[in-house]
């Protein structure tokens, strides 16, 4: 939003998706673009959506910092199941958002108790290779 808007300001439909792409490249970087570009030729409208509305009206509502929407993010995948590409991306968004490896590591492990063990294994799993990926895998420890 440019300070004069709030939330319910109304905007084009053009207005909402730059404000959107602009939120989604800060949150997603090209990981974000590159699932808006793979919807391009099957289905647009899914595209403009995750990016108007879900990111330009959602991810920046004030009510939450950006690191606590990923985090519920986080949760909400891992607890779904079956989203292991869009936990690639939030595992990344995360990370660019300024949640460490290790408070990812401790929302996936936390997930386990609500989630069940194969969600939170497969989740931790993407986390496992964004880490790796970003050269930021953390040593592994065990509680004593």
């Amino acid at each position: 939003m440019t300070g004069n808007e709030t939330p319910d300001t109304p905007r084009t439909r053009e207005q909402r998706f730059e404000h959107g792409m602009a939120v989604l490249s800060k949150i997603d970087g090209e990981a974000g673009r590159n699932v808006i570009d793979s919807l391009a030729d099957i289905s647009p409208e899914l595209g403009h959506q995750v990016v108007a509305w879900a990111f330009g009206d959602i991810y920046d509502r004030p009510g939450l910092a950006p690191r606590d929407r990923q985090l519920v993010t986080l949760g909400m995948l891992t607890a779904l199941g079956g989203c292991e590409p869009q936990l690639d991306v939030h595992i990344n968004a995360a990370l660019n958002v300024g949640l460490t490896p290790e408070e990812i590591v401790e929302a996936l492990l936390h997930s386990a108790v609500y989630c069940g063990m194969p969600k939170a294994l497969n989740a931790t799993f993407v986390a496992k290779k964004v880490f790796a990926e970003r050269g930021v895998l953390p040593g592994a420890t065990v509680a004593e």
